[in-house]
């Protein structure tokens, strides 16, 4: 498996650097895939996804979207050999784990948080000896103050320990900003 990590603030171009990465890796052996985690729940997030959508369309290549708004082991579990999949967006994700309901559990989101690193790590370890690329993006909130709400400053702590992991198990890393992306691995 080859990993590449890529990070960068809202809107900083972290998806389409991703697209073009994953689009360039691309071999007729497997499929283009791209793990949608975005869930529509208002508005704005509508009108993100569609554009999201639209750019993949506009390419020459043609994308097999899954949507992974919360199961991504089972998502990395269908992956074929050979597949260049991209996994959007890490953080978006992990909202998700704190906010939506999850076969009748009831547990509370800092425990959801919790159970996020090790979904992360066994959903990797589920394609880690396979002939899979995996592009994972994520949104940098780092440089921000300490916030006032705890559930918000342990989901940055979780959101941080989840990146040091992938960028430790990753080939390769990137940060993003304004449009331009730095290799830091």
């Amino acid at each position: 498996m080859k990993l590449v990590f890529i990070a960068g603030g809202v809107r900083s171009g972290k998806s389409a650097f991703a697209e073009a990465l994953a689009s360039n890796s691309y071999t007729p052996e497997g499929r283009l895939v791209y793990m949608a985690s975005g869930v529509a729940m208002d508005s704005e997030m509508k009108q993100r996804i569609a554009r999201h959508q639209q750019d993949r369309e506009r390419q020459s290549m043609t994308w097999h979207t899954i949507e992974a708004p919360l199961r991504i082991g089972a998502v990395m579990s269908t992956l074929r050999e050979g597949d260049v999949v991209l996994w959007d967006c890490v953080t978006t994700w992990l909202t998700n784990m704190m906010y939506m309901p999850m076969q009748n559990k009831t547990i509370n989101s800092s425990e959801r948080l919790e159970e996020a690193r090790g979904i992360v790590k066994d959903a990797l370890a589920t394609i880690r000896t396979r002939d899979i690329t995996l592009y994972v993006v994520s949104n940098e909130l780092f440089d921000e103050p300490d916030l006032r709400h705890n559930e918000l400053n342990h989901y940055r702590k979780v959101l941080g320990d989840i990146h040091q992991w992938l960028v430790a198990e990753a080939d390769e890393a990137y940060e993003l900003t304004e449009g331009i992306a730095k290799q830091w691995k």
